[in-house]
């Protein structure tokens, strides 16, 4: 009795009867052997027998029929034993008749095909890990493919292994060996990534069956394809396979059989592709095998999502760690206390928008017994703001204690900024210089919104010193500023600040603006001495819990 048995792919296991006559074998339900894969042709092939023997022919299909590791290109005769690959599905000719050849004696005249019947194969038979059929004229023909437990050991393994890896160049290697133990017969293994948006796809963990393999190649056209499309990819015969056109990548590559799948990210992005082949032609991968690749790419892109997570996390703590010493550094600059200066009074406030900022005050005691108060503001904020006010604040306590006219203090501050090149950044700086002696104040504006001055004799508040102001700082390198001098009687007080607070903002997205500040510095209820605290407390209650969006610096001074 002749029969046809399914060894591997499709219903493996499943054995059919071979009557005289002819049979059908193909993806077509109307077949009388059908194997249900996508790459099967729906009449792929036809036996038939002849006075006993057996022989089989392939009908035109697209990826051809292969006997004993050939491809049949004329109708060839069966003989017991031997092996027959459609695409990715094995079957085993057996026919125990004398001599060898299938079939036996056969009536003339019978009839052409009886109906086919499948049997189950034992137990002992499909319990089998690899089979190894040593054939006639010394040609060895093998299956391989790993028991349904190993294989779910395997996925196991590579379950845990994901689980318990939280580093990006440990997951994939790990993926690699553990897909080998699953896929007995693959012979090179790949992941392929691009190290960053817009490079070139690169192989970044691989993986060869034998360690001297020197053909560790992937084919761009499948692997680009496969990104692409997002879809898991087989092909049972490459140089075959009408999908990919025959590119000369492919060609080259001399792989039999390939499966590829996608890595695909939370936000449905391909990360990358795995993609597992073989040389071995009796050997190629199954639709089953495609949807085990399929289920592992899946696991090990969601492990690169964690591990990516993970590692940005640390990078993050990292730099909130970086931050915090930056901003202990920064609080070092600023002064520890007020001034003491007989008859003033003095009230600061500072507050950086994020970790650092680059807005800046400082007083510095100056020679015969005078005094200045500094308020300064980088364009932009964050670190590089603040590491160009750290720079600054050294040049502007140098310059003006070595220069006591605070216009040409300011000319050399600028000057020294200028030379570093910060290409467009620039600083908006006030100085305000008081000889408490003389009763005089000095300002210089580079670029800096006016101060606000509260006259202790009238009660009324001006903005001082604005037609004198001059550029930011790093506009020209060799600017020269003007002063403004004035007289600074008792109960005077002067108020200066950065756009932090007239910008500041409220959920109506409405500003506090100068014209609040004004008003409220206006305020004769209010006591000058008061003035400061005030002013921080309606800006706070103003904004409310809307996010301060700039840093704020705010300088007031008075004579009592």
């Amino acid at each position: 009795m002749a029969t046809l048995t399914i060894m591997h792919g499709g219903q493996a296991g499943r054995q059919y009867t071979l009557e005289d006559g002819e049979a059908f074998i193909g993806r077509s339900p109307e077949c009388h052997i059908v194997l249900d894969v996508a790459a099967v042709s729906r009449q792929h092939a036809i036996v038939t027998s002849d006075n006993g023997a057996f022989f089989i022919r392939d009908n035109g299909s697209r990826n051809g029929t292969i006997v004993n590791g050939r491809q049949i290109a004329q109708p060839s005769q069966l003989r017991d034993g031997d092996q027959i690959l459609i695409c990715d599905v094995s079957l085993e000719f057996h026919n125990p008749a004398p001599g060898g050849l299938l079939g036996g004696d056969s009536a003339a005249g019978s009839s052409l095909l009886g109906p086919l019947s499948e049997t189950a194969l034992d137990e002992e038979t499909a319990g089998v890990m690899a089979t190894l059929d040593m054939t006639r004229d010394g040609r060895t023909s093998w299956q391989l493919s790993a028991k349904p437990e190993q294989q779910l050991q395997a996925m196991i393994e590579i379950t845990n292994n994901l689980s318990n890896t939280l580093s990006v160049k440990d997951i994939l290697p790990k993926v690699l060996d553990s897909l080998f133990k699953i896929f007995l017969q693959a012979d090179r293994g790949f992941i392929i990534m691009r190290p960053k948006p817009g490079a070139p796809l690169v192989p970044v963990a691989t993986k060869a069956r034998r360690g001297d393999d020197d053909t560790m190649r992937f084919s761009k056209t499948i692997v680009e394809r496969a990104m692409r499309e997002k879809k898991a990819l087989l092909s049972a015969d490459m140089a075959s396979d009408a999908r990919f056109n025959m590119a000369q990548s492919i060609a080259d590559l001399h792989s039999r059989s390939l499966i590829c799948a996608p890595m695909i990210d939370s936000n449905g992005a391909p990360l990358g592709v795995i993609q597992i082949d073989t040389n071995d032609q009796r050997s190629r991968f199954t639709d089953l095998d495609l949807q085990v690749l399929g289920g592992v790419a899946g696991q090990a892109a969601a492990a690169l999502d964690n591990a990516t997570m993970h590692e940005q996390m640390l990078r993050q703590q990292a730099l909130q760690r970086d931050l915090e010493v930056a901003r202990e550094m920064q609080q070092a600059l600023l002064p520890k206390a007020s001034p003491d200066v007989r008859g003033y009074y003095f009230f600061q406030h500072y507050q950086a928008a994020l970790e650092v900022g680059g807005d800046y005050y400082d007083y510095v005691l100056l020679p015969e017994d005078r005094f200045a108060a500094v308020v300064g503001d980088v364009a932009g904020k964050g670190v590089s703001a603040a590491i160009l006010m750290a720079k600054l604040s050294s040049d502007v306590r140098f310059w003006l204690a070595r220069e006591p006219d605070p216009a040409k203090a300011m000319a050399k501050i600028n000057a020294a900024f200028s030379r570093h090149g910060w290409d467009d950044r620039f600083v908006t700086m006030i100085v305000a210089v008081v000889d408490p002696q003389a009763c005089e104040l000095t300002l210089v504006n580079a670029g800096h919104m006016p101060p606000l001055l509260r006259s202790g004799e009238t009660g009324k508040v001006l903005e001082v010193g604005g037609d004198e102001a001059g550029l930011p700082l790093g506009v020209i390198d060799d600017y020269q500023y003007e002063s403004y001098k004035r007289e600074f009687l008792a109960g005077d007080f002067l108020t200066l600040f950065t756009d932090g607070f007239t910008e500041a903002m409220n959920s109506r997205r409405e500003l506090f603006g100068i014209e609040r500040l004004t008003e409220l510095c206006s305020d004769k209820a209010k006591k000058a001495k008061d003035l400061g605290p005030c002013i921080l407390e309606s800006v706070r209650k103003f904004a409310g819990d809307f996010p301060q969006s700039d840093d704020m610096c705010l300088v007031c001074f008075g004579r009592e």
